[in-house]
């Protein structure tokens, strides 16, 4: 039924929350993006239903329910998870019903992290062996009942058919009986040609859920007895509680508590003052009111000059080597050609549209979480680590995202929250105002690249770069801080390695205060700008197509089919003079991505996006429009960063507080975008993230394209070119 055009805003926003309950056969997968999987123990049931396995319950009307066990942010895991498992499972979408699984360590199998792309890639054949394992048991049963040889039945639409007879059963009449059959250690999984759920373009399920409001994301749960709370943290990212004024506070209507409250930030302690009030605008004008004097003495107070500069010198120093080949020196030093680059890419917030938030009801020996949470069964081991409880006791549960980025499988904000609610003895929701949110961190970090080539007849003979960032895991206690970044050649297309006889990537580890965590491709952001930037600076000294170039040098058939479709639709061959052509390739979470990027001048001077075009090939997919549609959010955010937003910073405190000055990408910012998937028989690659990577270096090799300026520094203001 739809909504009639009446709605009021209050309605169109009141929630419902999905409940769910299931029966569980463990699974066991062995690691993120393993391949082989076994079903361990027997199903049981309830009067709400009779699981299967971990994934699937069904109760006796028939009605499926269908775990999805990974965190829904947008990028469609909530569609997707039971996409596979219905394929094989041989029910429509329309007649299951979708719920979170709660975080557990080993229920699910594996990390139940959603982050690196990996949520189909890293469990698809599970699921498909899920859905096909039940729905094998359910035919079994059939067989049993029918007295017929299993060969002769076959399942569809929630029934199983006897072939010769036509008799049916529906999954209703039969889980009971299924569920106390021994799982078939194999089963058979369909061709792809076979499919007709897996590869379709169907409607997503969580959508209706978030038009009519009755999808339940972190601010929408409510507990009885629930207070609020806001935290008044030090600005300065190590800075410590000195001392508090809370005399004009207590009395102030609604407020409860107010404590200081510690949350762990990697090896660092963060510390602020709690009000806890009994809803959340009194806490947050309390927060108003509040005295804290903080200490901040003991460590730098770095600015965005500051930092840069010290990445700048940084690159003066010999880096930690992660991949070398060769002989690059002796080779660059003989080189005919010689290139050389320095690219620079900004600090960045994650800036979800939903700031973080979480709901926590710590008693004696047990802890429940609810939140907009990426990683449950890292909360749910690191809750029991810092609670000292039994990881059993606690329950972490999964409401929808809005947007997370990376930032939301960290750990610190669900800690603060289960360290309130045990301090004051009663479920608290923490909630983060938009200025924490964007000025707390942890941030995307900023780097420095300086890239060198030597070309021998027009390719290149020698290449290296050397990185200027913090390491991230540099940040974790106990690092080892002489460790090599591993990612310094994240989103560069493997084929190069084979193609160019000699070459060196390194880092060095730039040292500060601001702590930085994984943003959306984590540094295949940073590393793609430079990267093929650089290689379009080498094309050109090499006088030669950038397409062209890159055809010599990627020298294998998934790549040289995205630079031939991306030629046959930009006409890349006839543009012409009016308008500039930038294009670039990259290599993430083990997909690949080319884009193509048109730019023109405006009758003012100004420059224009006027096409952006994007090939995919991820391999294996489950639903193209989430495809498409994480394609074009890609693309956006990485406009976002490269020619509006970056975070910065003046005497050790981030500078942007809100919108007003982290401006978002804006419609009218955005062109239209094509994206066009290739279809091939390769494993599924990652979808959320690797569309991002290529389009800074694909719009910046636009615009000297046209201009003959490069940019070699983001971000850059498109009106200033």
């Amino acid at each position: 039924m739809q909504p009639s055009n009446s709605i009021n805003r209050r309605a169109f926003l009141k929630l419902s929350s999905f409940t769910g309950a299931a029966l569980t056969i463990g699974f066991y997968f062995p690691a993120l993006a393993a391949e082989d999987a076994s079903i361990v123990t027997a199903a049981t049931a309830n009067n709400l239903g009779i699981a299967l396995n971990a994934f699937i319950t069904i109760d006796k009307t028939g009605k499926v329910s269908l775990v999805n066990h990974r965190a829904e942010m947008g990028q469609g895991a909530f569609q997707a998870v039971p996409q596979m498992i219905a394929e094989e499972l041989e029910v429509s979408l329309d007649q299951v019903s979708i719920v979170f699984g709660p975080g557990h360590q080993s229920k699910y199998g594996g990390s139940q992290i959603t982050g690196g792309s990996s949520t189909v890639r890293g469990a698809y054949k599970h699921l498909l062996r899920t859905g096909a394992t039940a729905r094998e048991m359910l035919i079994e049963a059939a067989a049993k009942k029918w007295g017929v040889p299993k060969e002769e039945c076959y399942a569809k639409n929630g029934e199983v058919i006897h072939r010769t007879s036509n008799k049916k059963l529906g999954y209703g009449e039969l889980v009971e009986e299924a569920a106390k059959l021994t799982p078939p250690k194999q089963v058979t999984l369909k061709a792809r040609k076979d499919y007709t759920i897996i590869g379709k373009p169907l409607p997503r399920q969580d959508t209706p859920a978030k038009v009519y409001g009755k999808a339940e994301f972190g601010l929408d749960k409510k507990l009885p007895g629930m207070l609020y709370a806001v935290v008044e943290r030090s600005p300065h990212f190590l800075g410590k509680v000195k001392s508090y004024d809370d005399s004009a506070v207590k009395n102030m209507p609604g407020v409860k508590h107010v404590i200081k409250v510690q949350m762990p930030v990697f090896n660092t302690v963060r510390e602020g003052i709690a009000i806890i009030a009994d809803n959340t605008w009194a806490a947050m004008q309390a927060r108003k009111a509040l005295k804290v004097e903080w200490d901040i003495t003991g460590f730098e107070h770095l600015d965005t000059a500051a930092l840069f500069n010290r990445m700048k010198e940084d690159l003066k120093k010999p880096g930690l080597s992660q991949r070398t080949g060769g002989n690059f020196e002796a080779t660059f030093a003989k080189a005919s050609k010689k290139v050389e680059a320095i690219y620079e890419t900004p600090y960045e917030a994650h800036a979800c549209m939903e700031p973080l938030n979480c709901v926590a009801d710590v008693k004696d020996n047990t802890c429940e979480i609810w939140g907009p949470i990426q990683g449950p069964d890292w909360i749910q081991r690191d809750l029991a680590d810092r609670l000292k409880m039994p990881i059993d006791n606690i329950t972490v549960h999964m409401t929808f995202l809005g947007g997370g980025f990376g930032r939301k499988a960290f750990t610190d904000y669900t800690t603060e929250a289960a360290l309130i609610s045990k301090e004051i003895k009663a479920p608290v929701q923490v909630v983060w105002t938009r200025e924490d949110d964007l000025t707390q961190g942890p941030f995307r970090p900023g780097a420095m690249y300086e890239c060198k080539a030597g070309l021998n007849n027009g390719r290149i003979a020698a290449f290296q770069t050397k990185m200027a960032a913090q390491n991230m895991g540099h940040q974790n206690p106990g690092a080892d801080k002489s460790s090599f970044n591993d990612s310094t050649t994240e989103g560069l297309p493997e084929p190069y390695f084979n193609s160019i006889d000699h070459y060196s990537f390194s880092d060095v580890p730039t040292e500060s205060t601001i702590p930085v965590m994984w943003w959306r491709s984590v540094y295949s952001s940073t590393n793609a700008f430079a990267y093929e930037s650089f290689i379009d600076e080498l094309a050109l000294a090499a006088e030669k197509d950038p397409i062209d170039f890159r055809r010599v040098h990627l020298r294998d058939e998934r790549h040289l089919a995205i630079l031939d479709k991306l030629e046959e639709i930009t006409g890349w061959k006839t543009k012409g003079k009016n308008s500039g052509w930038g294009l670039a390739l990259t290599e993430c979470f083990k997909s690949i991505v080319g884009e193509a990027v048109k730019v023109s001048k405006q009758a003012d001077g100004k420059l224009k996006i006027d096409r952006i075009v994007a090939v995919m090939d991820c391999g294996w997919y489950v639903n193209p429009d989430i495809i498409k549609a994480q394609v074009e959010g890609s693309i956006v955010m990485a406009l976002g960063a490269a020619t509006i937003h970056a975070t910065n910073f003046a005497d050790g405190k981030a500078v942007e507080t809100n919108f007003h000055q982290y401006r978002m990408p804006r419609i009218n910012d955005v062109p239209d975008i094509e994206i066009y998937i290739m279809e091939n028989e390769e494993k599924p690659g990652g979808v959320g993230e690797p569309g991002l990577p290529p389009f800074a270096p694909a719009l910046c090799n636009a615009i000297y394209d046209l201009t003959g300026k490069r940019i070699r520094k983001l971000p850059f203001n498109m009106n200033e070119v």
